[in-house]
């Protein structure tokens, strides 16, 4: 009986361990094109999943009082989508001049102008403690 309510306890880690058990035994279900239709479930369900229930463990107060800091939220969207991309381009003309390769200072471009992930913020805020209603909210 032991083992039964470890395994109740730890059904996160036991569900991870099956689910890696079955994608050994049959790859087949999980690749493009598969059962699963990893490029329609993966892409969209499991990231809309993701929102949904972060959503869901919001409190309606929280959340209304984050909606109206609307000046916060124009600072976090001009400073990661306008300023932080500029700032990323100067420093890649100062590299331009260097030797560094072609190649890594165009990725270098790529990655500066891609906004953070909002699921990673709002997981990771939560996990050390953090308010994340401002998270979603400028989202």
């Amino acid at each position: 009986m032991r083992l039964l309510e470890r395994m109740r306890k730890e059904w996160f880690m036991v569900g991870i361990v099956l689910a890696i058990a079955g994608a050994k035994l049959e790859p087949s279900v999980g690749v493009n094109g598969g059962p699963l239709k990893p490029e329609i479930t993966v892409s969209y369900i499991a990231v809309a999943t993701i929102f949904f229930n972060s959503g869901l463990s919001l409190k309606t107060e929280e959340l209304t009082s984050a909606l109206v800091h609307i000046k916060l939220h124009l600072f976090i969207q001009i400073f990661t989508l306008a300023f932080f991309p500029a700032a990323i381009w100067l420093f890649l003309q100062l590299l331009s001049i260097t030797p560094i390769n072609e190649w890594l200072l165009k990725g270098l471009q790529t990655v500066g102008c891609m906004p953070p992930p909002v699921s990673s913020a709002v997981i990771l805020t939560k996990a050390v403690g953090g308010n994340e209603v401002p998270n979603l909210a400028a989202h």
